[in-house]
């Protein structure tokens, strides 16, 4: 399974219709074969980052899928799809990538993806985006599993419960982006707790020795955090 994930630049005037052209176009087009499923659909939240960014993850069976649905953007039956889509954005940024080995995501029942927009709530994601040192990736994928993601679920119960779970996470696929990288698509379960987050330092406990925020430092130290709010109709939430 690939993961197709896109960073939209979307012309302001245009929001409204960039998301019914993925809505009314891309997600149920994808619907008519099996090569392919629209999974998430989610805005920048307000405030948290650039303006008008939309983020998208498109789900594909393999790498022959893959290539049928670049073909189909090229010169096939998407060609003009894509062409009115590009007039309501500024740019695009996509990269493919793979799930790693301990991602609870590995694979998609891509038939059971809904495909025609039921409407839901509106659910909060943390994307972190990590770049390890080098020499330090593969370390930093077994550590991130083994450490940070088994913290997580072990930290649960009822008078500690979780503020993140961890949905997916991802390095891209070899020759299709910087190769020494790590995404994490956590679901805000409690968001109350993040303004907490935002508007008070990080308690000495929790980031000093024997912590992953103190441990990973050995591997990397620079890493992205974008808070995502997805649509209401967004396959995935």
């Amino acid at each position: 399974m690939l993961f197709l994930h896109e960073v939209h630049q979307v012309v302001g005037t245009k929001e409204d219709a960039f998301e019914a052209a993925v809505r009314d176009g891309w997600m149920p087009t994808l619907a008519k074969d099996d090569d392919a499923r629209l999974l998430w659909y989610a805005h920048h939240a307000v405030g948290s980052g650039v303006s008008y960014n939309v983020i998208t993850i498109t789900g594909v069976r393999d790498g022959a899928a893959w290539e049928r649905l670049a073909r189909r953007i090229r010169s096939g039956d998407l060609q003009s799809w894509m062409r009115e889509l590009d007039a309501l954005r500024h740019d695009v940024n996509g990269k493919l990538l793979l799930p790693l080995p301990w991602s609870p995501m590995q694979d998609v029942d891509l038939a059971n993806v809904p495909s025609n927009g039921p409407e839901h709530g509106l659910t909060m994601y943390m994307e972190d985006t990590m770049w390890p040192f080098a020499g330090k990736y593969l370390d930093y994928i077994e550590a991130s599993g083994s450490f940070y993601a088994k913290t997580l679920h072990e930290n649960r119960d009822a008078a500690n419960p979780p503020f993140l779970e961890i949905e997916a996470a991802f390095q891209p696929a070899f020759g299709t982006h910087r190769r020494r990288e790590v995404t994490l698509m956590q679901r805000i379960l409690d968001p109350e707790r993040l303004l907490g987050l935002l508007t008070r330092d990080i308690p000495a406990d929790v980031r000093g020795p024997g912590t992953w925020m103190h441990e990973a430092l050995r591997l990397r130290d620079q890493w992205e955090s974008k808070l995502l709010r997805t649509s209401s109709w967004s396959p995935l939430f």
